[in-house]
């Protein structure tokens, strides 16, 4: 574990103060660039282009040798030898080139060939199952289809690193403004014990007063001290999200804190917008990907259905010449046909509504999603409305509770108030003070959580 030098270098500052401030925006900038989750998301894409690599192997042109040989008791059998070129194309045409040389004296009479060999140009094309699609086809658009996915399934991630890494911060802020409330809540005490302690030296005040302010002092420490485990907590949650660009784990040094969490934070987007991009979520997209996978194999069992109706044609020729379309006017050709159907076709009437019941069942599944994605985003965002509404209550809460305990401060210095309303009023004013905090935190972080609702977090 290495201290955090190279993150405070990273943080562009003026003053001294500013160094040891690690700001929201500097502190998502390290978590997207170094983050683990971060780079995951990025290897991620690599499934997807490494299945499209594997799923464009399928059009790969396939260049072939047989060589089939027999000689027993000083007789050449045969000595068959075969060369050849095939070609896949996307129209599902199958390119084929070959060069036969063959020969022997129990050599098989249609096997025969001139002796400098058979050249042989020619294409099978398919004509009905596999003429609109075939398995090759399929795969590769489905590979691409499964590229595409990889990208939202990215984003998603990204978009819960996002929610997870402000979440941890506005806690982090929270925690560092508790604690420095308890600490002047402290200070305060003890300043107030040596004035009570003083003024009963004097006779001004009776000993019992002494003991309350003492009592406060201890209460104030023992909140103080919850308050530093709490920010030792979440600093070490911070910490978890830090890490540099060897991916080796960083950590905070002394003395580094989080911008005000009551300070204003600019909010990019509206209520209105948020609704409009909930159909780009990438929870959506990822089952519109689904389906769209699933109709490729749909429209694969569909054109089972079809009978097998392959033609063959190949034009034959000695040797090239010079002129590379005269070998192909000879009326030199070697031609087939391959037809099969099943009578009943029950398997593929079978797997066709297998998939169909499949895709069906995929489009329910996408309706419900998209009701549950908006009725969340709905749901954040009035727990955004209202934890805004309730920020402002306590400010002006906060507000009122300064002026009763700055009234109450001046009655005590007259001799009309005690010390027990005085520390009441000030106990009253840290709790609220605390609770602030906590809202602010709570707002900043349900923003987070309204844009992770509608699908975005971190930008491209």
């Amino acid at each position: 574990m290495r201290r955090l030098f190279v993150l405070i270098a990273f943080i562009t500052v003026q003053t001294t103060s500013a160094q040891e401030m690690l700001s929201y925006e500097q502190y998502m900038e390290w978590v997207k660039s170094f983050h683990p989750v971060a780079k995951q998301a990025d290897v991620n894409l690599q499934f997807g282009e490494q299945e499209l690599r594997a799923s464009r192997g399928g059009f790969d042109p396939i260049v072939y040798v047989n060589m089939d040989k027999k000689r027993f008791k000083e007789s050449n059998y045969y000595d068959k030898r075969e060369t050849g070129l095939v070609v896949p194309t996307w129209a599902g045409v199958e390119l084929k080139g070959l060069y036969e040389l063959n020969s022997g004296t129990f050599l098989n009479e249609e096997q025969r060939v001139p002796d400098n060999g058979l050249i042989a140009f020619g294409a099978s094309v398919n004509i009905g199952q596999g003429l609109f699609i075939d398995k090759r086809r399929a795969a590769l658009r489905q590979a691409q289809i499964y590229v595409d996915a990889t990208k939202a399934e990215r984003q998603q991630i990204l978009n819960d690193l996002y929610l997870d890494a402000t979440d941890v911060y506005w806690t982090w802020a929270s925690d560092y403004n508790n604690l420095k409330v308890l600490e002047e809540g402290v200070k305060l005490a003890e300043q107030r014990f040596e004035m009570v302690k003083e003024s009963y030296i004097q006779g001004d005040f009776p000993a019992i007063d002494t003991v309350e302010a003492y009592t406060q002092i201890m209460d104030r420490i023992y909140r103080f001290q919850n308050a530093q485990i709490d920010f030792f907590r979440s600093t070490q949650f911070i910490n978890t999200f830090l890490w540099d660009e060897n991916e080796e784990e960083v950590e905070l040094l002394d003395g580094v804190f989080p911008e005000n969490v009551l300070d204003d934070m600019l909010f990019d987007y509206s209520k209105e917008s948020l609704r409009e991009y909930i159909v780009f979520h990438p929870e959506l997209q990822l089952k519109d990907y689904d389906i769209a996978y699933t109709e490729v194999e749909r429209r694969l069992k569909a054109e089972m259905l079809k009978p097998v109706l392959k033609v063959n044609y190949n034009f034959l020729t000695e040797r090239m010449s010079d002129n590379v379309l005269s070998p192909f006017l000879e009326n030199d050709y070697k031609a087939g046909l391959t037809f099969g159907m099943p009578l009943f076709l029950r398997r593929e009437r079978g797997n066709l509504g297998f998939t169909k019941a499949k895709l069906e069942f995929k489009n329910y599944e996408r309706d419900l999603k998209f009701v549950q994605l908006k009725t969340k985003l709905e749901s954040e965002i009035y727990n955004f409305e209202t934890v805004e509404k309730q920020l402002q209550v306590f400010f002006n809460n906060v507000n009122g509770l300064q002026k009763l305990l700055n009234g109450e401060m001046m009655r005590f210095e007259i001799g009309e108030s005690s010390l027990f309303l005085v520390n009441a009023r000030e106990v009253s004013l840290f709790n609220a003070q605390l609770t602030l905090n906590q809202l602010a935190a709570k707002r900043k972080t349900a923003y987070a959580k309204m844009l992770n609702a509608a699908g975005l977090g971190f930008d491209e």
